[in-house]
């Protein structure tokens, strides 16, 4: 147990604290009062007193339904003499959960104060026992511009880290583990608690839910791959291209890609996607120029589908790989080539000792976030197929749906929550693990402080 952890601290108060120090166990901030810190002992009682009204008129409602998560639904009576039904206001299973996990955070937020309180009211009385000058609350805030400035700086970003991250996460967790689907819409049909229900049925239980949450994974795998090295060695290959001796007018070429890039991504793809239908642009060219007799399914059939997304994200993420790699072949040490070429080596060798490694060890994190974007990459599929062509084997999902429009389309389309719920878990373990184990074994990591 460490000397000023936790439960030594507040062992200490309790056990060699006075009366007042231990008082502020019960009654927050009677022992900074007593020691002459009042504006503190005043904030802590204030916190107290406005918790005990929170948690009374608004977290004890929610959280004693937390366990059932409502059991009065709204009713609709008809009233004979206004002659008009009228509504019965019933539980909303909903705000119960919502409210619950906010009053939890807001709960465990009081508890860090309440400690807070206990840890100043003993080192109060410890200093004073020691002859030590007690701090007063100008000195606490002049520290907070000075030596404790970085609790300023960070403490408007981590509430909002909190606040619209940490505990929607928690929520969409709590969530996965009911059953808020279309059958069970608060405040007319409550959800509750079912378990491990979802998960069940995505893995074991639900024989269709289950082929379409393998198939749609074992795509979504292949996919990121395709998307993430295609555009990764193509525009390796371009920006060496671009950059080599050889080729004139350099930033003609660049601006050629920037141009490609500049347009909006929706539009571009909403246009391919108009484009290659059977009565589109495309076929009808071809058509006309007599290399087909009937339009081809670019996106009724599903290889051919797949096929058009991989390339067509080629497309959109090549000109941005190659300005990336563009960046990182202009920071290269020229020294480095000459040396090789005074050794003898000739360009594919520079390529693959020099040139190749650097850009690697360079890109690497860069190519892991690409990877886990690629992996939810909403846009393309979506305004390109919308995860067509849809299939009967599959439950509300096409042949080119990734997990994230899937996701997307049990939300939205089916209101089932649960089950969306479910699935957003599953990719946030998969993608959050896969990317930190890949990111610590990158020579980015283990070789940061080696490369030169």
């Amino acid at each position: 147990m460490r000397r000023n952890g936790v439960p030594n601290v507040l062992l200490r108060a309790a056990a060699r604290g006075s009366f007042w120090t231990r008082l502020s166990f019960i009654v927050m901030g009677t022992g900074c009062i007593r020691y002459k810190q009042y504006v503190r002992g005043l904030i802590y009682l204030v916190s107290q007193i406005g918790f005990f009204f929170f948690f009374k008129n608004f977290a004890f409602p929610y959280l004693s339904k937390f366990n059932t998560l409502g059991t009065t639904t709204q009713v609709k009576v008809w009233n004979e003499e206004l002659q008009i039904f009228q509504r019965f206001p019933g539980d909303n299973s909903m705000l119960i959960l919502l409210y619950s996990v906010l009053s939890l955070a807001v709960t465990v937020v009081f508890l860090f104060i309440w400690y807070a309180n206990v840890r100043d009211a003993w080192l109060a009385q410890e200093s004073l026992r020691q002859g030590r000058k007690l701090s007063g609350f100008r000195e606490d805030l002049r520290s907070l511009t000075h030596e404790r400035f970085h609790i300023t700086l960070l403490s408007m970003p981590m509430l909002t880290l909190v606040l619209f991250t940490l505990l929607p996460i928690i929520f969409m967790i709590l969530i996965a583990f009911t059953n808020f689907d279309a059958d069970h819409q608060p405040p007319g049909n409550l959800f509750t608690w079912v378990g491990m229900t979802n998960v069940t049925d995505i893995f074991l239980g639900n024989e269709i839910k289950t082929h379409t949450f393998f198939g749609l994974l074992g795509w979504t795998i292949v996919w990121a791959i395709l998307a993430t090295f295609t555009n990764y060695i193509l525009g390796m290959l371009l920006a060496v291209g671009i950059n080599s001796k050889l080729v004139k007018l350099k930033q003609v070429w660049r601006t050629c890609f920037i141009i490609a890039i500049a347009i909006p991504q929706f539009v571009s793809l909403l246009l391919i996607s108009r484009a290659l239908e059977p009565a589109g642009a495309v076929n009808v060219l071809l058509q006309k120029l007599g290399l087909i007799s009937a339009p081809l399914p670019f996106l009724l059939n599903p290889t051919l589908a797949r096929i058009v997304v991989v390339v067509v994200n080629m497309w959109i993420g090549i000109p941005y790989t190659m300005m990336t790699f563009s960046g990182v072949l202009m920071n290269i040490p020229g020294e480095l080539y000459e040396s090789a070429e005074i050794d003898g080596a000739g360009p594919l060798r520079r390529f693959t000792s020099i040139t190749l490694p650097y850009m690697i060890f360079v890109t690497a994190p860069a190519t892991i976030t690409t990877f886990v974007t690629n992996f939810n990459n909403f846009n393309v599929i979506y305004l390109l197929t919308a995860g067509g062509p849809f299939s009967l084997d599959y439950y509300q999902a096409g042949k080119t749906d990734l997990l994230v429009t899937w996701l997307y389309k049990l939300t939205v389309n089916r209101n089932d929550y649960s089950l969306a719920s479910t699935i957003g878990i599953f990719i946030f373990i998969l993608v959050g693990s896969c990317s930190l184990l890949v990111y610590n074994r990158t020579g980015a990591v283990r070789k940061e402080d080696q490369f030169q």
